[in-house]
């Protein structure tokens, strides 16, 4: 458990020295959508957020579907064992 507050500790050093090191303003523009003056630190890690919640929202709903499908089996299973025992 330490290791991993060792980790996140790390991680979140790195990311304020890279947001006071990418302080720069930086025009954003999309399609007819434009903000001038954005940290250049805030876009690149809002750009990595978002592209973890586009990888992670498929990610989190197979694994809905895979615990649904072993609580299913474990229905099952405990059925048969009912039925083995009744017999």
């Amino acid at each position: 458990m330490a290791f991993g507050y060792l980790i996140v500790a790390i991680t979140a050093m790195a990311v304020t020295v890279f947001a006071l090191q990418n302080g720069e303003p930086t025009p954003v523009r999309f399609l007819v959508w434009a903000v001038d003056g954005v940290p250049l630190a805030a876009l690149i890690l809002l750009s990595l957020a978002g592209g973890l919640v586009v990888a992670g929202v498929p990610l989190t709903i197979e694994r809905w579907r895979l615990r649904a499908r072993l609580r299913a089996a474990e229905r099952r299973v405990a059925e048969l064992e009912a039925a083995a025992r009744a017999s």
